[in-house]
């Protein structure tokens, strides 16, 4: 989108692509969650929730009207889950989160034709699109990227966390691992791999190195 560098964010489950994330934002660059918009477009009473339960049936929902996660996740990525369900509720959810990005980036590009002051108008802005499985979706997706930058972490590590902070056991842990791209696939996507092990120090320097360079880019850049 023209007056505008898009950057993709993704990295595996639990290997510190929300801290980046987070960092980025705190350097000022507008940071597109997928994860917040995947929860906004099945939201109670939202098209995408009543899609999944055409699809999927009255037990994707409790009895409060809420997405049932715990069902959901046992349906879609569990040993038993049926063969195409992944697939099933990526075609609902896909289109709804890309168009929710899609507006937030036209309110963006919106204000920077605003002037800041009396001849000036904002220069572009640097939008990352922080997407847990850009890899899966990136040939499918309306958007192309200016750069690519994957945090990554070992497995071992990333299963450790999920069982400590999110009270997944290790079987459940391993099987979000399974149902994502391999490192090696992100790795190859990205133009740029954080190493997450790091200490957080060493990993915002690198990520602050990253901002600096983008925006050099864009003063010599088509973006303008």
């Amino acid at each position: 989108m023209e007056g505008m560098m898009r950057i993709g964010l993704t990295g595996g489950i639990a290997a510190g692509k929300s801290t980046v994330a987070q960092h980025l934002n705190n350097l000022g660059l507008t940071v597109i969650d997928y994860d917040a918009l995947a929860r906004q477009v099945v939201a109670p009473g939202s098209e995408g929730l009543r899609q999944i339960v055409q699809e999927f049936g009255n037990g994707a929902v409790t009895a409060d009207g809420q997405l049932n996660r715990a069902w959901m996740a046992e349906h879609v990525f569990g040993e038993h889950a049926a063969p195409g369900a992944r697939e099933r509720l990526d075609a609902i959810e896909h289109p709804l989160i890309y168009e929710a990005a899609r507006r937030i980036e036209r309110s963006i590009v919106g204000n920077a034709s605003i002037p800041c002051n009396d001849t000036s108008p904002q220069p572009p802005a640097i939008v990352v699109h922080d997407v847990p499985l850009l890899a899966e979706v990136i040939g499918s997706m309306p958007f192309s990227f200016a750069h690519i930058v994957s945090v990554e972490a070992p497995a071992e590590t990333r299963v450790a966390r999920m069982m400590s902070t999110r009270g997944m056991s290790r079987e459940q842990a391993l099987a979000r691992i399974r149902h994502q791209s391999s490192e090696a696939e992100r790795r190859a996507l990205a133009d740029e791999v954080i190493d997450a092990t790091q200490p957080i120090e060493r990993m915002f320097e690198r990520v602050d190195t990253l901002v600096a360079q983008w925006r050099s880019e864009l003063r010599h850049s088509p973006y303008r």
